[in-house]
């Protein structure tokens, strides 16, 4: 390729951005936003005077009617708060971009305690003059939305304690949230290397020395070949998978300082969380820390007991590939920042460009009709691609409002892992695309079923790339960033609930957890599923400081592991059913969250009830362990 194709590549990438302004009907800005949460407002607090304290008379004429505004409602506030976070998501240093977004979070919060009374009047329905309601013709739009309200009865407060906590939550849970996104957003980790080189953001079509940027995010300058690299987390992190020792090791201690001089802060943020949630369900009468989020997520606490039980049980699985791995590497045993080392010299390159021809024709060789819904993400412009000072880690797919097409994230490198990550959002970008039909009460999924189409996405193209690679060694490493994905979305996501665990209980139970006995406990949760087959360095205690879930959604982890391990076994039955299953696969993506775990599983005849359903999932990662195996001893490592 030439230096000017591979320039053209450069800049597709770096010019793959968001356009928000659909969001907002075309306009942009702080003006457009207030103005349709100002128009929210004002139609909740009509639907108030209307409704407040007389939804015991609605008939169910009136109640469609009812939630047919409440959606309308739903909809102006959700395009204006979907347009501030993702705005903020993009640059998180402009304080402009913080002031809207607690903006929005404030109108929103005004919005939902005006609207406060609906859904406890609603769940003090009778049961069985509730049930005659949800019989109503034209109430499937939001009928199983209003059974998962009355799950809710016995954890609901009155009207005017609801109203405190909401109100109060603005200078609670959800500022606290945005310092943790604000500081981790901000970390810089100072990466050192005697040939001047960092990671390439863009797969190397660009020189290191454009990856380099001084700490005003001025280029660094062209003679500076010497000076350390100052880069954001995700790009550091990226180092981790360098088949260079050394540089590994530079990397995890790289990553250890740049954590280091805000620890304090993050850990005094995660106590406060700990203790708010902590009150939050005494005053709503959970039993334990993780109910809530089981209850939102539909699952009975003994199923997800079991799932954390089944997983545990077999954590033999990921010290068997470290073992393994270890061997690869010629080392006697791996520490902690050789897990996601590559265990051949075969260091794939992708541009961007080659990324999402790659996916694409995955998913339209499955169908069509989903690979036509994946590439309007790309004509849209509806993905943010390039690494950017200031820009939120990670990846994720967001979709504000079921009326305006979904937005993807991504932080892209042009490793091969970018690869599966960008089929992994894609796979959740179609899933709310298709969707949208159901609208703004049924559009998403539990989050035990959200991770369903991003790893069956990623799963397609996974097969897709281990097809094309011939060599012994290309495919070992392409099946060990496999397995290692999955030990990190099971088993790490297990490991993490434990964790989650520890600091919950111990925080209830005994006050104020210190910097030093979080990372005890972190080492302890990582430790028991590691066991002998990882040494865990000193530094790596402070690395539960960074992770987003445990402050923005507590007990969230263990639902990776329960999508993963039902996405596998979908992707189980289409290897069984072939063409068959693709049409109950799209039924299944399309009916989004109008329908419970089980009755959703049963589309794609998976029985989410069978206690065995945990370990079949595991057979299946067992089976992939298998197959590395075979490639490591055919490629002669």
């Amino acid at each position: 390729m030439s230096e000017t194709a591979k320039d053209l590549e450069d800049r597709e990438l770096q010019e793959t951005a968001w356009d928000l302004a659909p969001l907002l009907d075309g306009e942009e800005g702080a003006a457009a936003v207030k103005a349709r949460l100002a128009e929210a407002l004002e139609r909740a607090q009509g639907f108030a005077e209307r409704h407040a304290g007389k939804l015991s008379q609605l008939d169910g004429a009136g109640l469609v009617e009812a939630m047919e505004e409440l959606a309308a409602i739903n909809d102006l506030a959700g395009r204006a708060g979907g347009y501030a976070a993702l705005r903020f998501s993009a640059d998180t240093s402009d304080p402009d971009n913080g002031a809207l977004l607690q903006l929005v979070q404030e109108r929103e919060t005004e919005i939902e305690t005006t609207l406060l009374f609906f859904e406890l009047e609603w769940a003090a329905l009778e049961e069985e003059r509730a049930q005659e309601l949800l019989a109503t013709e034209g109430l499937d739009f939001c009928a199983h939305h209003l059974r998962r309200v009355r799950r809710y009865r016995d954890h609901m407060l009155s009207e005017p304690e609801e109203r405190i906590l909401a109100e109060k939550a603005l200078t609670g849970a959800s500022a606290w949230g945005r310092l943790f996104e604000e500081l981790t957003s901000a970390i810089e980790v100072e990466l050192p290397d005697a040939d001047g080189e960092t990671v390439a953001t863009d797969g190397g079509a660009t020189t290191a020395r454009r990856a380099a940027t001084a700490t005003d995010g001025a280029p660094a300058a062209a003679g500076d070949a010497a000076a350390p690299a100052r880069v954001p987390l995700d790009v550091a992190l990226s180092r981790l998978t360098s088949p260079d020792r050394e540089q590994r090791r530079g990397a995890a201690e790289a990553v250890t300082a740049a954590l280091q001089p805000g620890l304090r802060t993050r850990a005094f943020l995660f106590n406060t969380l700990l203790a708010d949630k902590a009150l939050d369900d005494r005053l709503r009468r959970y039993p334990s820390w993780l109910a809530a989020r089981n209850l939102a997520n539909e699952v009975d606490d003994h199923a997800v007991a079991a799932l954390i039980e089944a997983v545990r049980g077999r954590y033999e699985l990921a010290r068997r590939w470290y073992r393994l791995k270890a061997k690869l590497l010629r080392l006697d045993r791996l520490a902690d920042y050789d897990r996601m080392a590559a265990v051949t010299q075969d260091e794939a390159i992708f541009s961007y460009r080659e990324a999402r021809e790659i996916v694409l024709d995955c998913y339209a060789s499955f169908s069509p009709r989903l690979g036509e819904v994946a590439r309007g993400f790309f004509e849209g412009a509806w993905i943010d691609a390039p690494v950017r000072p200031g820009k939120r880690g990670g990846a994720f797919c967001a979709a504000a409002v079921p009326s305006v097409h979904p937005y993807v994230l991504l932080n892209y490198t042009a490793r091969r892992r970018d690869v599966l990550t960008l089929a992994h959002e894609l796979g959740h970008g179609v899933h709310f695309a298709l969707a949208a039909a159901q609208g703004p009460f049924h559009q998403h999924t539990p989050l035990t079923l959200a991770e369903t189409a991003s790893v069956f996405g990623e799963t397609l193209v996974f097969g897709r790339l281990l097809d094309q690679d011939s060599s012994p060694q290309s495919r070992l490493a392409l099946l060990a960033e496999n397995i290692e994905g999955a030990i990190a979305t099971v088993f790490r996501q297990v490991a993490m609930n434990r964790f989650e665990h520890s600091v919950h209980t111990e925080r209830r139970e005994q006050g104020e957890i210190s910097v030093q006995r979080f990372g005890e406990l972190w080492e302890q949760s990582q430790a028991e599923m590691l066991g002998d087959s990882v040494q865990i360095t000193d530094g790596y205690r402070s690395w539960w400081s960074y992770i987003p879930h445990f402050i923005g959604t507590p007990g969230y982890v263990y639902a990776y592991a329960y999508g993963q391990l039902l996405a596998l076994s979908v992707y189980h039955r289409y290897e069984q059913l072939g063409e068959e299953l693709v049409p109950r696969y799209l039924r299944l993506l399309e009916a989004g969250g109008s329908r419970s775990p089980e009755e959703l599983g049963e589309i794609v005849g998976v029985d989410l009830a069978d206690p065995g359903f945990w370990d079949a999932g595991l057979d299946l990662l067992q089976r992939r362990l298998g197959e590395a195996e075979a490639a490591a001893k055919a490629s002669g490592a």
